[in-house]
C-alpha cells in the first residue's frame, strides 16, 4: 500500500499538533510548514480536508490557526488517512460474478475484502496518542546518546 502525499502530510501535521495538544494553543499553517518542511499551499489543501472531516477546528485572527477537535487518544490513524485521501480505502471494483469468473469471486471474498478489513481494523486501533508516545520515547532515547 502506498500512501499519498496528502495522507502523509495530514498524518505528520496531526502528530505534530497532537504532540503540542497540552499547550492548548492554535497552530498556524506557517508554523507547521516551517517545522515540518512542507509547502504552505499544500498544507492549506490538506487542512481543508482535515477540517471537513471534523478532526481539526480553525480559528481566525492574530491567535488563529488549527487545533485538534478531540484529544489525541480519541483520534485514530484510519480517520486521519481517510480524511486526507479517502480513495486509499475505496472498495475494490466488483466484477459481475458468473460461472466463468469464479476465480474473481474467490479472490474478492478471500483476499481483497479481508485485506481491506484488516488494514482498516489495524489503523482504527492505532491512536494518535500511541504515535505521540513513540515520538517522545525516541526523542528521549536520542537525549541519552553518547558520542566518542
Amino acid at each position: 500500500m502506498r500512501l499519498s502525499t496528502k495522507a502523509r502530510y495530514g498524518l505528520s501535521c496531526m502528530l505534530f499538533m497532537g504532540k503540542n495538544y497540552n499547550l492548548k494553543e492554535f497552530i498556524t499553517i506557517s508554523t507547521l510548514s516551517e517545522r515540518l518542511s512542507i509547502s504552505k499551499i499544500y498544507l492549506e489543501q490538506v487542512f481543508v480536508l482535515l477540517k471537513r472531516a471534523g478532526l481539526v477546528i480553525a480559528a481566525k485572527g492574530a491567535q488563529g490557526g488549527y487545533f485538534l477537535s478531540k484529544t489525541p487518544a480519541e483520534i485514530n490513524v484510519f480517520d486521519i488517512l481517510y480524511a486526507a485521501e479517502n480513495t486509499l480505502f475505496e472498495k475494490n471494483i466488483k466484477v459481475k460474478i458468473t460461472d466463468e469468473n469464479i476465480i474473481e469471486k474467490v479472490l474478492q471474498t478471500n483476499v481483497y475484502n479481508k485485506f481491506d478489513e484488516s488494514v482498516k481494523d489495524l489503523l482504527s486501533q492505532m491512536k494518535l496518542s500511541d504515535l505521540i508516545s513513540e515520538v517522545e520515547k525516541q526523542e528521549a532515547e536520542q537525549g541519552y546518546m553518547y558520542h566518542l
